[in-house]
């Protein structure tokens, strides 16, 4: 072995093996975002929002995988496994205790797509309503609390 070889093997051994973009690979369970096909937040999965994507997304890509983030709990993640065994896709749980993410499901191929939407989009009901004084300033919320009773 040459002097390089010896460096790299005790690089390796120390710090792990090389990956190439890592960030990438922490938010997307794994793998690339060249390769992601759609991909559903935590709170996506929880409230069980982008499952008629998903499923139009597994008959476009019968050779896809499902990855599931593992720290959400089972109840939650258990109706996307269910879709995935309909369709015939692989589903994987990733856990991974050192890395936070707020990627609940991933659709991925094994070759890169460069698909340029991969988010799905819900409709998710704001908090705020027309009355809210929040995002009114000061004038809004004393506005809000000085109002008349009908």
């Amino acid at each position: 072995m040459n002097k390089r070889d010896v460096d790299d093997y005790l690089q390796e051994g120390i710090y792990g093996a090389k990956e190439t973009k890592p960030g990438e690979r922490r938010r997307f369970l794994g793998t690339l975002r060249e390769r992601v096909v759609l991909v559903l937040d935590k709170g996506q999965v929880m409230q069980k929002q982008g499952m008629d994507e998903l499923a139009e997304q597994m008959e476009e890509h019968p050779d896809a995988k499902l990855l599931l983030n593992g720290e959400i709990r089972y109840k939650f993640r258990k109706p996307y496994s269910r879709l995935a065994d309909q369709h015939g896709i692989h589903t994987t749980s990733v856990s991974n205790q050192e890395n936070d993410t707020d990627v609940g499901v991933i659709l991925t191929v094994d070759y890169p797509i460069e698909k340029e939407t991969i988010e799905v989009k819900t409709d998710i009901p704001s908090k705020e309503t027309k009355d809210s004084p929040r995002g009114k300033g000061v004038k809004g919320f004393l506005k809000w609390i000085f109002k008349p009773l009908n």
